[in-house]
Formats: C-alpha cells, sequence, structure tokens
C-alpha cells in the first residue's frame, strides 16, 4: 500500500481527535450538558407516549368493575359525584321510578346497522329523589316510543359515562339530543342527576313491548393507539436531531479555527503532492546497471 493510503487513514482518524479537541472546550461541553438534558426530557416524553399507546390500566379496570357483584347505585355513587373509571361497566341495582314527561331522543343512532334513535328516560331514584339517565331501548320511530311502567320499578343493568357534547350541534326538535350529553340534561331536568346513565340488562315489572332493548356497550379501548406511536417516535427523532445539531455545530465551528489558522479542514487530508511514492524494490534493482 502506498504512503498516500496510509496518510488517507490515518489523516481521518486525526481529523476526528482534531473535532474531539474542539468538542471538549468547555463552551462546547457547557451545550453538551444541557442537549443531554434535553435527550433525557424528550426520551421520557416518548416512553410516556408509548405507554399511553399501550396502556391496558383502562382494560383492567373495566375487567375487574364488570367482575365485581351487582351493588346500590346509593351506595356506589353519589348526585352530581364525578364517575371514576372503576365504576364504568359496574353493574349496579336501581330502584326508583320512570318519569316519562323528561324523556329525550337521541338522534341518529344504529343498531345491528340499522338507523335510528335512542329512547332515554330518567328514572327519579329512590332514596333520595335524583334522577339517573335510563337508555330503555331503541327505536326506528321516536312517535311510536311506548311510555314506560307506571309505578315502581326494580333495574339492573351496566353504568356508564355520559357521552361528550356533539362536535357539530344540528337544529333539533324538541326533544331530541344529538349525544347523551350530562351537562347539557342538568340543565334540562329538574334536581339533582346522577353523573352517569344506565343500560338496563334486567327490569322487574318486565319492559313493554314496541321497543328494541340495546346491549351494553363495550367501554374497551379500540385498541393499540397508533397515533401515540407516533408521537413517541417524533419525540426520539427530535432527541436525536438535538444531539446531530450539536456535533454539526462542533464540527462547523473546528472547520473555521483551521481555514483561519491555514491549515485545511477536518475531513481533508494532506495534499497528496507533498507525499513521496514508495516504489517497489525489485522494480528498481532491475533499472540499476
Amino acid at each position: 500500500m502506498s504512503v498516500r493510503g496510509l496518510a488517507g487513514r490515518s489523516g481521518g482518524r486525526a481529523s476526528l481527535a482534531c473535532v474531539w479537541r474542539t468538542a471538549i472546550k468547555p463552551k462546547w461541553l457547557a451545550l453538551l450538558g444541557f442537549v443531554v438534558l434535553v435527550l433525557v426530557i424528550f426520551a421520557q416524553l416518548g416512553l410516556w407516549q408509548l405507554n399511553v399507546a399501550r396502556d391496558t390500566a383502562h382494560e383492567e379496570a373495566l375487567a375487574h368493575s364488570s367482575s365485581q357483584p351487582p351493588i346500590a347505585l346509593t351506595d356506589a355513587l353519589a348526585p352530581h359525584q364525578p364517575m371514576t373509571s372503576e365504576l364504568a361497566g359496574r353493574t349496579v341495582t336501581v330502584h326508583g321510578r320512570y318519569d316519562p314527561q323528561l324523556q329525550v331522543i337521541v338522534t341518529d343512532r344504529r343498531l345491528d346497522g340499522q338507523p335510528g334513535y335512542w329512547v332515554v328516560t330518567p328514572v327519579t331514584v329512590e332514596p333520595g329523589g335524583a334522577h339517573l339517565a335510563v337508555v330503555r331501548g331503541f327505536t326506528t320511530d321516536p312517535a311510536s316510543v311506548p311510555a314506560p311502567q307506571a309505578g315502581d320499578v326494580q333495574l339492573s343493568g351496566l353504568l356508564a359515562p355520559g357521552e361528550s357534547a356533539p362536535n357539530e350541534p344540528k337544529p333539533l326538535q324538541p326533544g331530541q339530543m344529538q349525544t347523551v350529553d350530562l351537562a347539557e340534561l342538568v340543565n334540562v331536568w329538574p334536581g339533582a342527576l346522577y353523573n352517569a346513565m344506565l343500560f338496563p340488562t334486567d327490569q322487574v315489572p318486565a319492559a313493554p313491548a314496541g321497543i328494541t332493548h340495546i346491549p351494553p356497550p363495550d367501554l374497551g379501548s379500540d385498541g393499540f393507539a397508533w397515533r401515540n406511536l407516533a408521537y413517541a417516535l417524533q419525540w426520539w427523532i427530535f432527541a436525536l436531531f438535538a444531539l446531530y445539531m450539536w456535533w454539526r455545530m462542533v464540527r462547523e465551528e473546528h472547520e473555521r479555527l483551521a481555514l483561519a489558522a491555514g491549515g485545511p479542514p477536518a475531513d481533508e487530508p494532506p495534499a497528496p503532492a507533498d507525499l513521496p511514492e514508495i516504489t517497489d524494490h525489485a522494480q528498481t534493482k532491475e533499472r540499476t546497471p
């Protein structure tokens, strides 16, 4: 191998060493400390988003709730009390009376692919007299919905949180809603209101015919949150980019100082013209008279 090739390799190693000598200067070490802090923060944010993406705590809480024995609503939740994740999916029993005058129809619903409406009627819970939103069933014709049972009823069903307000409110007929928005119902129904709704699974006396029973909803998540995974990758890319920018700034500083001193840039080996060539000894001997 010629000296030229050896010089290229040694020049690259020497250039890297020169850049590192620039990197260990106090101002660049101080900046590196800040970059390391950014790396740690961004890495933790990425891990947090990854844990959100694969979080199973919600599903575990629902599984725990569904495995618990039924409990009286009045023992599990107080009117206006925030509903916790431990109560979502819990089977509760309710004793009270339906109030048909306050019944509302929830639009744009589907059951087994068929469009229709939810029928939501409050039950005045005893003891206490607070209202609980009960999803009585599904119908395709709101005008033909049968009245609820008169008198006392005993209900058993799945407790669920209320729905969010609609993103795009639409003009509706009186007595209709787009979602089971408890924040809206508390201003419509008089008295206290439970911050939950009930999907009945059993009722005594039995519900009248003419309305389709709605199975309890699946309150679990939709699976792996790919959007949160993308956020996690973004945080890690930002962290690597911060480290790259620090290294690039150090290299540019080294090259600037080298040019100012009249030397070659860090990534350039010495000029080939200044290097002697090593010739083969045998060829030299043959040329000797």
